[in-house]
This record gives C-alpha cells, structure tokens and sequence, in this order.
C-alpha cells in the first residue's frame, strides 16, 4: 500500500514530514517498507535551455549543444532526436547519479568530444511520461529551476497491510490510526449524499447472496469522459497507477482514500436492464455435444477465464451473460471508453472468502480483490458510491439517477463488556480511564462507560472480539515504548542443565551420526497413506482431517519412507550416494503411548567402479556405524540378541535382522530395503538403513551420578591367540563372539572375526568361523599356564553353542 504525503495531509492535519510519519506508523503497529523521496533524487537536476545545436563533427546521429545551465553555458553531445535551439528541458551535471540508467556522469569525449553535463528524457529521471527524446518543458520556466518542483515531486510512503486490517488499505484508515497517536487532527471530509434527478432505469437482483451480501448502483447518463485532470494523473502515477480515463480512475482514487473498491459499466454495452449477481453457470449437454462446460468470461486484463459455480458472477441480459467476476475484475466487454456517454456506477459488498478464493482458482490479485478479500467496511458501501458520484459529476459532468439496492447490507459488530482494569493487568500500562476512553473513540470505537463498559468497535474494525483485542490496541496506541521494563528476578547460580536423559540421547546420536558423515534430514512427521501402508500403517486412525498436501495425510509409522524419497531426489539430481539420517517421531496408532521417537538412519551405496574390484558390502559398514552409534547412546551392545528372518516386509528377507534385549523389547530393526519397497517409491536401489527406537534403549545404570573419570590405560602389551571353530551353517557368529568374549570379561578385551570357511575339509551344513581374541594383561605379564587356562575357558565357551575347534 502506497500514498503520498500530501494525500495523507488530506486526512490529517499535521505538520509531520515524511520520516516522523514513518516513523509515528512503525509506533502504531503499521510495518513501514520504504519512504521514496524523489526530492532527494532529483535535487542535482535543474532546468536548463538550449541555445544551439550542432551536428556532431565525427557521428550523424549526435548533436553538440551549447546550453545555458544553473552552472553557466555548457557544451553538451546529445543524441536525442527532438533536441533542438530554444528547447528548455532537464540538466544534470557532472558528477549527478542518473536513476534511470544507474549511472553517475563523468567527463570524458564523445566520438572526440567532450560533453559537460547530460540533457535528460522522462525515463532517465524515473518520471512518467514519453521517453523518445529528452524533456521538453514550457518555454516560461527559468534556468536554474530546481526539477522538483517543476514535477511537483513528494515522498511516497510504502508499508506492509497485515490481513486482519483491511482497513489501512485506505489513506483515511491510516490518518485515523496516526491522529489517534497524536500525530495529527483528523481531518477526512464527510460524505454529502448527491440527490438522484430521475429513477434508475437499470435494476440489480442477486440471486446468491452467501457470495454478495448487498449491492448498489446508480445511472450517471450524460457524462464525458476522457485523461483524467492533472493532479489526479499524478496521484495514480506516484502510487505506481497507470491512469486510464476519468471514470476508471475515480473508482482507482476511492478504493485508495477510502479502501472502497467501485466498478464502472458503460451502460450503452449492457444487454437489458437488469443486471444479474449470481454464481457461474455450467452448461448443460445437448444432443452431439458434450455438456458440463463452464462459461467463460473475457476480463479488463485481456484474458478468458472459465467461471464455475463457486465463482461470484455479475451478468446482463437476464442473467445470461457474465460482463464481471464479482469482487475481482470486470469484462472487457462492458468497460467505459472515453466514447463512453452513459455510466453505471457500482458499489457491493462481496464475501471476503469467495473473493479470495476466487483470485486463487483464477490467478487474479487485482486491487478489488485483494481488498474485497480481507473484507471491506460494509456501512461504507453506499457512503463510497455517493463519493464516487460526485467526483464524477466534478469531472465528468452528467446527471445521476436515484440509486438502487439490492440486498442487505452486514450488521455492524456488536457491543462487549469492558473492564479498563484489564489494560494495567496484561500490559503494565498504567493509564486513567479517560485516557482509554479517548484511545479508543479516536480509533472509532463506540464508549459507554459503567461497570463494566459496553464497547461496541466500528464496521470497519470487526477483527476485534473481545476485551484482549482493545488493550492491545490501547497499548499500540498509547506506544509500546511506553510499557514498563521490568528486570527478571535473580534466579541465583545459573542451572547445571537443562537437557534431560532423553533429550541429551539425541543430541549424543545427531553428533555422533554427523561425525560419521551422515547428513541429517528434516522431514514431515506425514506421509501418503498408501506410502504409510507399505511400512505397517496407513490406519484410518491416523489420517489427517485437514492435510497440509494430499500427499502429506497421515502420520507416518516409520521415518524411512520419508528418508528413502529424500535419497531419491538427491539421486535424480545427481547425488545418488546418499547417507541421511533423522531424528523424530513416528505413530503407531492413536493412543497415549502410540507415538515413539526413534533415530533413523538411511545409506544409498553408489561406490564408484575401482580396478581393484568391488566395494566391501555395504550392509556390515552399515551394521559397524549402528553399533557404534548404540555404544556411544549407552545400550547395552554385550546383552543384545541378533535375530534374523522376522523382520517385517519392508526390509529383505535375507538382509536384514533386528537386536533385540528380548522378544518383547526389540531395539533396532536393520539391513537391505525390500525391492519392492523402493520401487513402489520410485527409489533406485539398493538402499540400506536402520530405525532405532530411542524408548527401548534403556538407560546406563547409574548414568545420572557417574561422572566421566581419567582414561584407564593399560601399561602391559596386549597378546593375541586365533582359534577356528566348525559350527552349524545356520548359527549366528555374533553368538559365538559373545560367548568368547564372556569366557573372561577381566582379560578378554576384543573378538575379531577374520575368516569363515565353507568347503573341503569341513562338514556339509557346518562352516569354520577364525576368531582373533586380543587378550590385555592388567597386573603381571601371563604365563604360559595361564594363557593355557585361558584358552581353554574360551573353547569351553564355544562348545556351549556346539562349536568345536577345528582339527
């Protein structure tokens, strides 16, 4: 929203300039984007006049110009076409920063010579107007006059409307607020209605009301029309408005000074007398051709637009054709001309929720509509047709017919209990009632004081329902500046933490899973439903009632769907080989205790090709960085029980196993993603990833009072002893490693697996396992009999699971 401070001075009597304005508006609670003073910008340029002009020496299309300047006569090189001797136009000299080329002049030849100044056309100098050569201004003006004040330049201020203030889209909304600060008198001009001479021959019926609530309208016959005055061309062109002719750009002024949006319609154009507001049609079939097309409508703006039944219509010819869209544009084919001899002049009052839809299913933001769309003061509606009425009789001229009406207009907001008590109570303010009383009648609202007050706020005001609202618009006013600074009591020594157990685990696991170079992904906590059912949920219980995205609704039941379509449009950018990683929440059903949280982590291996072969298996790199991860969260990683082959069907059947601390706690789920999977989610394989319910993770013992101590180092070699042990096929060698490391936990300090066998000389259905077991010293180096105790202990362990050394 854009105006000029001299419009505002219209609506206000103060002797601000145009930075206190600002700044009073910023107090207000009006966000202030910018201030333009095109003063400043044009303070070097001044007006000068040609005395001759020359072919130039060296180039056909250029001209050397002797010129008499606010510096003297100056010998300028110029290429316009119209420059000529006795022209009087715009100077600037060296050294002037020219807005329109983004340029700032300097001295230098031109073709050989040198030019000392420039001769400046319209878009140069950012000014409305032809640019085909340079400015020429009556010959009257004196040398020397500043370009400012031959352009009757001002400051135009630019701010920021919030939705639920319609009425600052208006230059009187926005005096009222700042007269109400004490900036200024409020000085906006009643509106004096203008008698009709003659019945309107044109009548209006709305047949759907739930989209226009009211409309008016009045006959103006006799008018002329043509470019609008001067100082009104100038008001639209400050604001970025192109004028038009003076009937359009009557209605252009009042949507700005008052926020009334109007429309004309050139009455000769309208087929019938009635006009129509309806809801758009669909046509019906008819024999050999297809039914259920919408109608279509050709706008002001050039284009066709389908219009359905959810779209507000304004038609003629008894309703059967559609000459606007209500509230948002209207039809080329009844617009006004300057042929345009008869008007009628309409003000209605549109759903603001139809409008905005409207302007979404259409692609339309036109200032009607952006209007209309937070919703106008309706008690204004006729007020705006009365003022348009006599802004057109002043420059069009004509006789205007009594006005017709259709509909009812909104009630106006109704009247609430107030106590003034309440300002103190929720802002600290301390202020007399007569302060608040003079507070809120300077915004328009309606005051009757007692116990309590009844405060009933103005049509234009109907974002306000309840006492909050009038002591936040006591405290904009009164200046937030002015609320007490109270200093936070003395809590004493500052906390030693504020992370509990289970939040400082998540923070462990994103930096430990960053450390491993994992790239942590922030996804939604939905998903499709169908994608939901591929991971075990999709319930109907979980469903979303008002998705954000039809693909976003319900909750998903794991986080990697989400990770495994991150992955994918990484790979289709390029970037297949993808480690994710998420921390967050998933939802098993609808209960208390339905929702988890759970750290997911997700690779997609695309190792490039290497002459030495392929890459080791991604799924034991995979299984190494969850281990690690778990041992850094402080699960128990010795008591976990590897189990295969019941995974559930996202995951291949094969590739995949789950730890678990028992069959009812099952901690981790990981390994390959089923095929299928990947390709229901349009995700080229393989990927791998693992979920970790963060719940199931018990806490150390005694994690809550030990403290982290000085690193124990053993000061004695470490010894290494390999064994090879022939065990079913079918067992897991994750088992057989835990049993060796539990034959002496004091001395036993790793187990590695180095080999596994298959083939002659072991049994069918068997395989040969060779185990490394690192074996640390604490208090003396071991003797021979010892490491022989030792190693039998270990082979004892093994045979607990059948294991057998191998001969």
């Amino acid at each position: 929203m854009k105006f000029t401070l001299s419009w505002l001075k219209e609506h206000l009597d103060t002797d601000a300039e145009a930075a206190a304005v600002a700044d009073a508006m910023t107090m207000a609670g009006l966000e202030v984007e910018d201030v333009h003073d095109p003063i400043a910008a044009l303070a070097p340029f001044t007006v000068a006049r040609i005395v001759s002009a020359e072919r130039h020496p060296n180039a056909d299309r250029l001209q050397v110009c002797q010129v008499d300047t606010v510096d003297g006569r100056k010998e300028i090189v110029c290429g316009a076409p119209n420059a000529r001797a006795g022209l009087t136009t715009i100077y600037a000299p060296i050294g002037a920063y020219v807005p329109g080329l983004d340029v700032t002049l300097v001295e230098k030849p031109v073709r050989g010579v040198v030019s000392h100044g420039m001769l400046c056309s319209a878009a140069e100098l950012q000014l409305a107007g032809e640019s085909d050569g340079i400015l020429d201004l009556p010959d009257d003006l004196t040398v020397g006059t500043p370009a400012a004040g031959v352009f009757g330049a001002e400051p135009v201020i630019d701010f920021e409307v919030t939705p639920n203030r319609p009425d600052w889209l208006g230059v009187a909304g926005v005096a009222r607020d700042l007269a109400a600060a004490g900036l200024g008198q409020l000085t906006t001009p009643s509106v004096e209605p203008v008698a009709g001479a003659f019945a309107s021959p044109i009548t209006v019926r709305i047949e759907a009301p739930e989209m226009c609530a009211a409309f008016a309208g009045r006959l103006i016959r006799g008018v002329s029309n043509g470019p609008s005055p001067d100082w009104l061309q100038h008001r639209l062109i400050a604001i970025g408005l192109r004028p038009i002719n003076r009937l359009v750009d009557v209605t252009n002024l009042v949507a700005y000074d008052r926020c009334r949006p109007l429309h004309v319609y050139d009455a000769a154009k309208l087929v019938g007398t009635e006009i129509v507001v309806r809801g758009g049609q669909i046509a019906s079939a008819t024999p050999g051709h297809e039914g259920g097309q919408p109608e279509h409508l050709i706008a002001l703006d050039g284009k066709t637009y389908a219009v359905d039944p959810s779209i507000c219509v304004i038609s003629d010819a008894a309703g059967e054709r559609p000459i606007g869209l209500g509230g948002v544009m209207g039809g080329e084919s009844t617009g006004c001309s300057d042929e345009t001899v008869d008007v009628f002049l309409e003000s209605a009052w549109f759903d603001p929720l139809v409008t905005a839809q409207t302007g979404r299913a259409l692609g339309i933001s036109s200032d009607a509509q952006y209007r209309f769309a937070r919703g106008v003061d309706p008690a204004f509606m006729a007020p705006g047709l009365e003022l348009a009425t006599r802004l057109i009789l002043d420059l069009c001229g004509g006789e205007p017919s009594e006005v017709v009406l259709a509909g009812q207009a909104l009630a106006d907001p109704a009247p609430f209990a107030f106590d003034p008590a309440r300002v103190g109570q929720l802002t600290g303010l301390s202020l007399d009632d007569d302060r608040i009383a003079e507070i809120l009648t300077r915004l328009g609202f309606e005051v009757a004081r007692g116990a309590p007050w009844t405060v009933t706020p103005p049509s234009w005001r109907r974002d306000v329902e309840g006492p909050a609202d009038l002591v936040e618009e006591v405290a904009r006013i009164e200046g937030y500046a002015a609320l007490p600074s109270t200093p936070l009591p003395d809590q004493g020594a500052p906390s030693r933490g504020v992370l509990n157990p289970r939040q400082a685990r998540v923070r462990r696991a994103r930096r430990a899973l960053a450390a491993m170079g994992y790239a942590e992904a922030v996804t939604w906590s939905f998903t499709r439903q169908s994608t939901a059912a591929l991971f075990g949920g999709g319930d109907e219980r979980l469903l979303v009632e008002n998705p954000i995205a039809v693909d976003l609704d319900c909750m998903r039941p794991s986080v990697l769907p989400n990770l495994i379509q991150a992955a994918a449009r990484n790979a289709a950018r390029g970037h297949a080989d993808a480690a994710l990683f998420e921390i967050g929440p998933i939802y098993l059903d609808d209960s208390p205790t339905g929702q988890r949280t759970v750290v997911a982590g997700l690779i997609a291996p695309r190792s490039a090709r290497h002459w030495g072969g392929a890459a080791e298996d991604a799924l034991f790199g995979l299984k190494g960085d969850l281990m690690a991860l778990l041992e850094e969260l402080g699960a128990p990683v010795g008591s976990l029980q590897l189990v295969q082959g019941q995974n559930r069907d996202w995951w291949h059947p094969g590739r995949s196993a789950r730890l678990q601390l028992g069959p009812k706690t099952v901690m981790v789920e990981f390994g390959s993603l089923h095929p299928r999977v990947l390709r229901a989610l349009d995700a080229d394989g393989p990927m791998l990833g693992f979920e970790i319910v963060l719940d199931a993770v018990p806490e150390p013992r005694g994690a809550k009072s030990k403290a982290r101590g000085a690193a124990n180092l053993a000061n004695l070699m470490p010894l290494t002893r390999d064994f090879a042990f022939v065990v079913e096929d079918g067992k897991a060698v994750g088992d057989l490693t835990r049993a060796v490391a539990g034959a002496d936990k004091a001395l036993i300090a790793d187990v590695r697996v180095f080999d596994v066998y298959r083939g002659a000389g072991v049994a069918e259905g068997m395989k040969s396992v060779a185990l490394e077991v690192v074996i640390q010293p604490v208090e003396a180096t071991l003797t021979e009999a010892e490491i022989e105790t030792l190693s039998a202990k270990i082979v004892a362990a093994a045979g607990k699971l059948g294991a057998a050394l191998r001969g």
